[in-house]
């Protein structure tokens, strides 16, 4: 979603946008589905890739000190499209989505004169380096230890690659400040509000909302630790309590979860109309990086949200004005309770979210910065 504001909102602008794009078993795409008038305009094409852990190359990364998630990206026949493009095209800027991408860094340098941009996501190590922090078993943890640790080697050496940075938070932005002295622009996700909007014909039938893709390790984690630790305690302050979870890749273990009044969902075809079914949205997480959009897109639909502290990382929030924060199971089974108990601060909280989206996470805006951004590294 992220990828796609940015390049949507650039063709809006008038720029000509081509997209080269890894085609995974985790993250697969069929062109067929993608719809003619984006193809079109973005020229948009597929590498496949084949990511799937495997347990011979991880433990030789491991013994090597190097970083397997990035090694896992390194393709001969990514390379080799992206110099095709690269000799075919002339591009001013080529901006590169998440580190993973970096070992192609020298190629664009050697086909093209485009300067080149990491649009940074995450602090990728910290995600792995907070999964560490939480994990109990002694094996993964020490493998968790040399994930995060060669992944933290990697990231820092890697930024002075690049002609600039486009973090998602201002947080994120404090980081990649501290440790490269490439110019760096923090550049949000924005909404659409006019897209975004409450709609009465999707009646609040559930009492709490979680969307996410859980296919990505913290969310599975978040909700695990929210059904195992809070779930219990919210029943016993309110026994009619109804929870309803989305999100594509739901694993086995939540989607056959048996638990009195909490539905699971699996991938809902549209993020808005499942949300705006529930009377409170959540976001548990405990690890993880960067910032999260589907906070964003609760607070744009003026849901109140409750969240750890880790979960609204990155979003320019006020506590108790435009969402709630609890870090602890208990914290997070009060403010759920008070938000039930008080729906007038329900909607206090909903309404300023909101209207925190509209002057922080406008779109429009944020392209306007993006564009300036590109122009003073050109």
């Amino acid at each position: 979603m992220a990828m796609n504001q940015l390049i949507e909102g650039l063709l809006r602008k008038g720029h000509s946008v081509k997209v080269l794009a890894v085609d995974s078993v985790k993250y697969h795409v069929n062109p067929d589905e993608i719809p003619t008038q984006y193809r079109q305009q973005t020229n948009i094409e597929f590498v496949r890739l084949d990511l799937r852990i495997k347990l011979l190359p991880a433990l030789w990364n491991w013994i090597l000190g190097r970083s397997y998630h990035v090694q896992r990206f390194i393709s001969t026949a990514f390379r080799n499209k992206l110099i095709e493009l690269l000799k075919h095209g002339q591009f001013d800027i080529v901006e590169m989505e998440t580190l993973f991408m970096t070992p192609y860094v020298e190629v664009i340098r050697k086909h093209s004169r485009a300067k080149i941009v990491l649009r940074a996501h995450n602090i990728e190590h910290l995600i792995w380096e907070r999964m560490h922090r939480q994990e109990k078993n002694i094996l993964k943890k020490a493998y968790l230890a040399y994930l995060h640790k060669s992944l933290k080697n990697y990231e820092i050496k890697a930024l002075d690659q690049f002609d600039g940075i486009l973090p998602i938070s201002e947080k994120d932005a404090a980081f990649f400040r501290a440790n490269t002295s490439v110019s760096v622009q923090c550049i949000p996700f924005g909404i659409d509000l006019h897209k975004a909007k409450s709609n009465a014909t999707f009646p609040e039938k559930y009492d709490l909302v979680h969307i996410g893709a859980m296919n990505w390790l913290p969310n599975q984690e978040g909700i695990e630790w929210f059904i195992k630790e809070v779930w219990p305690r919210l029943q016993q302050k309110i026994p009619n309590i109804k929870l309803a979870l989305a999100g594509r890749e739901m694993p086995d273990k939540l989607l056959h979860l048996n638990i009195k009044n909490v539905t699971v969902l699996g991938e809902v075809s549209e993020a808005q109309a499942f949300i705006n079914t529930g009377k409170i949205s959540i976001a548990p997480l405990l690890s993880g990086s960067g910032i999260r959009i589907k906070i964003l897109e609760s607070m744009s639909l003026a849901k109140p949200v409750v969240a750890t502290p880790v979960g609204a990382e990155g979003i320019d929030y006020q506590a108790g004005k435009n969402i709630l924060i609890a870090d602890t199971p208990e914290d997070f089974a009060r403010a759920i309770q008070f938000l039930t108990e008080h729906p007038d601060e329900a909607i206090r909280i909903g309404k300023n979210a909101r209207e925190l989206i509209a002057e922080k996470y406008n779109h429009t805006e944020i392209i306007k910065q993006l564009c300036v951004f590109y122009q003073k590294i050109l």
